[in-house]
């Protein structure tokens, strides 16, 4: 029986260091946990954080361009020849998509057609701005970058800081209503836009039928107006291109004349009231 006893004793020994470790290792454990025993640490800092991202811009998505310009406007701006059959009617007021890539980001449409009195060329594009740091800036200023920067490929102006988009100015005395809010209302004596902008002189030598900043159409907006060098067989092209921004969506509107008999210039004023009749619809189908 001594013999026994004495082994016993032995592995006690032997065992109780081991337990004793194993229960201070779980004692440090639960301390470092904060008594969770679940081995997480919590993050003990409130605020001295980053602040908020800026929410997504407005528009997530962009609307179908061959759809987005309705039957009637189509055919009053490009009138099918007689000539055309039924087929090739549709197949031109279907127009003709843009390549793209993401068709949330940017989109496109053309439609030509060939009259006897002149060619025309219409084109619509959407391009959606997304901002990949919203903490530096918003979706809206990312666009309104984009657009100052195609303002300025324009030669004109860009706007000061406190100039603001969404308020029309009162006209000066005898310089008539603005153009760029409300109907259009055509006719060659088509007033100027009032604006930050002075009006760059037309080709016709009209300064307010020249390029210009344009008030009242989405965030902002501009016009640009360009005639086409005249060959010896062929007239000037007269080519009208509204950008317009609103909120992270940028719009372009393009529309070309050229005439089919040489030494004729197609009007200013009837060709960038079609064009601005076309953007104002478009801007009212984002604002819905």
């Amino acid at each position: 029986m001594g013999d026994v006893e004495r082994t016993r004793t032995r592995v006690r020994r032997r065992f109780l260091p081991g337990i004793a470790m194993l229960t201070a290792l779980a004692a440090g454990a639960t301390a470092c946990t904060g008594g969770s025993g679940i081995g997480i640490t919590s993050d003990q800092k409130n605020g001295g954080g980053s602040a908020a991202p800026a929410q997504p811009g407005k528009y997530r998505s962009l609307p179908q361009p061959c759809k987005a310009v309705d039957g009637k406007r189509l055919r009053a701006l490009l009138p099918a020849s007689d000539s055309l059959t039924t087929e090739q009617r549709e197949q031109l007021y279907a127009g003709t998509a843009e390549p793209s890539y993401d068709a949330d980001r940017h989109v496109g449409c053309r439609w030509n057609t060939q009259t006897p009195e002149a060619a025309l060329l219409l084109s619509v594009t959407f391009e959606r701005v997304v901002s990949y740091d919203r903490a530096a800036a918003s979706d809206d200023d990312k666009a309104r970058q984009v657009y100052l920067r195609r303002l300025t490929d324009a030669h004109l102006p860009s706007p000061g800081p406190s100039t603001t988009s969404t308020t029309s100015t009162s006209p000066s005395p005898g310089s008539g209503p603005s153009t760029g809010a409300g109907p259009a209302t055509g006719g060659p004596q088509a007033p100027a836009a009032t604006g930050a902008a002075t009006p760059s002189p037309s080709p016709t030598g009209s300064p307010e039928l020249g390029s210009r900043v344009l008030e009242g159409l989405g965030s902002e907006g501009f016009l640009e107006d360009k005639l086409g060098a005249a060959g010896a067989t062929a007239a000037q092209a007269r080519t009208v291109r509204i950008v317009f921004r609103t909120s992270n969506v940028i719009v372009t509107v393009e529309y070309s004349v050229q005439p089919s008999a040489p030494g004729k210039v197609p009007p200013a004023a009837e060709t960038q009231d079609k064009t601005r009749q076309l953007a104002e619809a478009l801007a009212e189908r984002f604002s819905e």
